[in-house]
């Protein structure tokens, strides 16, 4: 049997989704976890490999699994072993060909910043605290500028495994919750690094320079890669 997974998951102390040896990792966890929960299981993958740090209201994870629960039954038994940082939404079954990573058609971040003069204690790990001015008009029209395909080579690490550069983007959107200012974006795909280093050019830079970067410029001519507790993986789309 296919199991979809959706997992929710506060990245503060997880060392990003990928196994590392002697690190905290969401995918060391939830491998424990199906392990206490199936007696048989494999081919685990995942729709987006988030980095340290960085949030997942709505990741998808995908695997075979033989015995142990229903579908019906199976979030709440992986619950049951799970840490209380990480969680299963929701399980079903899927169509034998369903694979998380590949028959992902886009992914959808949220990216917040702390706009108050002062730091909240409750946003500390989860917004980027900027006290500075942000010119909000600029931020939308920097947005809109990124909308379509366009060559992010400068908005991922120059030391990449990534060969091709160029992306989709089907949404971007900044608007205002409150104290908090909230980047909203959709894209095919995503570079490393990609939403992070494009939420601090926007910042640094005025939006004609953003746009001259939209052309394959070097990481150098681009901005602050802003921190990771802003990021949030919020879905993604099959």
């Amino acid at each position: 049997m296919r199991l979809r997974l959706e997992l929710e998951y506060d990245g503060t102390d997880f060392h990003g989704w990928a196994m590392q040896p002697g690190l905290r990792t969401v995918e060391g966890e939830l491998r424990t976890a199906l392990d206490a929960v199936f007696p048989s299981w494999g081919g685990l993958a995942i729709a987006g490999r988030t980095d340290t740090g960085v949030h997942a209201l709505a990741n998808v994870a995908s695997l075979d699994a033989d015995g142990g629960p229903p579908p019906a039954r199976a979030a709440a038994a992986l619950n049951a072993v799970l840490p209380g940082d990480l969680a299963v939404g929701a399980a079903d079954e899927a169509a034998s060909d369903f694979h998380a990573r590949f028959s992902a058609r886009s992914r959808s971040y949220r990216y917040r910043i702390w706009r108050r003069s002062e730091p909240s204690p409750f946003e500390r790990r989860r917004s980027w605290w900027v006290a500075r001015p942000v010119n909000e008009g600029a931020l939308a029209e920097a947005a809109a500028l990124v909308l379509g395909q366009h060559d992010f080579r400068a908005f991922t690490p120059t030391q990449t495994q990534h060969q091709v550069f160029l992306r989709t983007v089907h949404a971007a959107v900044w608007r205002r919750e409150g104290e908090a200012l909230v980047f909203e974006i959709t894209a095919d795909s995503f570079l490393r690094r990609m939403v992070r280093t494009l939420v601090g050019s926007m910042l640094d830079l005025p939006p004609g320079e953003l746009e001259r970067l939209l052309e394959g410029k070097p990481r150098a001519d681009a901005g602050t890669t802003a921190p990771p507790w802003g990021l949030y993986l919020t879905g993604v789309g099959y």
